[in-house]
């Protein structure tokens, strides 16, 4: 049986130089790996808060979009552009980092909280959770407290290495959720992140 169709894949993480390498940013990272891949050139439009287009992969028709309303506040971002094309919750795609998996390990997740995450829970405040995951592993820095300045920091050139490898893997996988193949995209990318 076939999942719904990926109409929507935004990637989270903060605008501007000062952050852009840093782990927080991994959604960004697979949104312009997304776009690099396909040719997709992403413009300011400011009724959605973000940088978007519309592009095709295999045919299928979706939106990208990198909310520049920094990650606390996706929600409005990723509200405002699927209100306006009518993009239901479940064709959203979120990709953003992941503190509990290691670099190297992207995995695909429908629904579930927030896990602490800043711009998951204002994007579930915004629109509810049903929405899909892509959960690109950036590891922990062992201890809560070390979190903050963890996630916004640079990885080192190892664990940029082991992400981009992800991102790739995932990139991979996206036609498969362009077409409602949920189940095989998991399949894939899961066996290879093993």
């Amino acid at each position: 049986m076939n999942s719904p169709q990926t109409r929507c894949i935004v990637g989270l993480g903060n605008p501007s130089g000062r952050y852009g390498d840093t782990r927080h940013n991994a959604g960004f990272w697979f949104v312009d790996e997304l776009a690099r891949k396909y040719g997709a050139v992403l413009r300011v439009e400011p009724k959605f808060h973000g940088e978007t287009c519309r592009t095709a992969i295999d045919d299928k028709e979706c939106w990208l979009l990198k909310p520049s309303t920094y990650m606390n506040r996706s929600g409005q971002s990723v509200s405002a552009l699927s209100r306006f094309y009518k993009i239901p919750i479940e064709e959203i795609l979120i990709a953003h980092d992941e503190l509990d998996m290691p670099p190297g390990v992207a995995k695909l997740k429908v629904g579930g909280g927030h896990g602490g995450h800043n711009g998951l829970r204002d994007i579930s405040s915004a629109i509810g959770t049903a929405f899909l995951r892509l959960r690109i592993g950036i590891g922990h820095p062992g201890h809560r407290d070390a979190v903050t300045d963890y996630v916004l920091s640079r990885p080192t050139t190892t664990e940029t290495q082991q992400i981009k490898a992800a991102l790739s893997e995932a990139v991979e996988v996206i036609p498969e959720l362009l077409a409602g193949n949920l189940q095989k995209a998991m399949n894939r990318l899961h066996a290879s992140s093993r």
